[in-house]
């Protein structure tokens, strides 16, 4: 059997796509990625952005909050009315450093709401629509951190990246049957602004942007392909993975960390 693949470039248009977290980053990058091979993109962010193109398409929501959440299905139903592909971006990290001990139950509870209960409140919203149409596509974005946590500072961010890629797999399992693939991403160090400006804040004490950039590779245990990746490398893992080309893809993880994780 001969299968064929629409062009790369245009094989979203008419696509339905929600990106949380879309305005800066890796998001963005994916958010540009869909928009350039035609799809109609919706994203969030807790805070509007100056110079918004596209602005009744983006939603000002807070979706560590339930409330948030429910903003944003609710503006998916009503500008969209179907959904085709859901990319859970959203995540971050706000614990202090100072290791275990100084991680609070509000830190936890932050890690847990943002970086898994977002998902799992924004898919049990918008699965139903993606059954009523037999077909969706959803991809989470995890962490290398699940297996590789930096206990420092990142161990809530850590534990909850683990969970919501233990909850992507069960729903690939229970969902796949009915048409939806669901996979997981998980980036390593990857080159945003949001990084270089913590890349900026460590050179105040290491000296220089160089030897802070590779003080944080050196607290990941070294990059074999000696550099962070970026965001637009992000991008088209995301949109292979949601494209036909990954048609018999489900339920399964793409690290994308330069070699970062030393395990098999």
């Amino acid at each position: 059997m001969t299968i064929t693949y629409a062009n790369p470039m245009t094989e979203y248009e008419g696509k339905k796509i929600l990106v949380t977290g879309g305005t800066k980053g890796m998001g963005e990058a994916i958010v540009n990625r869909f928009k350039a091979a035609g799809a109609t993109v919706m994203t969030t962010a807790r805070t509007l952005p100056s110079g918004l193109a596209d602005a009744d398409l983006f939603v000002q929501a807070d979706l560590s909050a339930k409330e948030g959440v429910e903003k944003v299905i609710t503006a998916v139903k009503e500008r969209f009315g179907s959904i085709d592909i859901l990319v859970n971006n959203i995540g971050g990290n706000s614990t202090p450093p100072g290791g275990f001990l100084a991680a609070s139950d509000e830190h936890w509870m932050d890690a847990l709401n943002l970086n898994l209960l977002a998902a799992v409140r924004l898919d049990r919203g918008l699965i139903p629509l993606m059954l009523e149409q037999g077909k969706g596509i959803i991809i989470h974005i995890s962490s290398i951190q699940r297996v590789l946590p930096l206990i420092e500072s990142t161990i809530p961010y850590a534990a909850a990246k683990a969970a919501l890629s233990n909850y992507s797999k069960s729903l690939s399992k229970e969902f796949s049957p009915q048409g939806i693939r669901v996979n997981r991403v998980a980036p390593g160090f990857i080159q945003t602004t949001a990084a270089d400006a913590m890349m900026e804040s460590i050179a105040k004490v290491t000296g220089s942007v160089e030897n802070a950039l590779q003080s944080v590779i050196d607290a990941l245990g070294g990059i074999p392909l000696g550099r962070p990746g970026f965001p637009e490398e992000v991008g088209e893992l995301v949109a292979f993975l949601a494209s036909d080309r990954a048609a018999s893809i489900t339920g399964a993880e793409y690290v994308i960390d330069g070699g970062t994780v030393p395990t098999v």
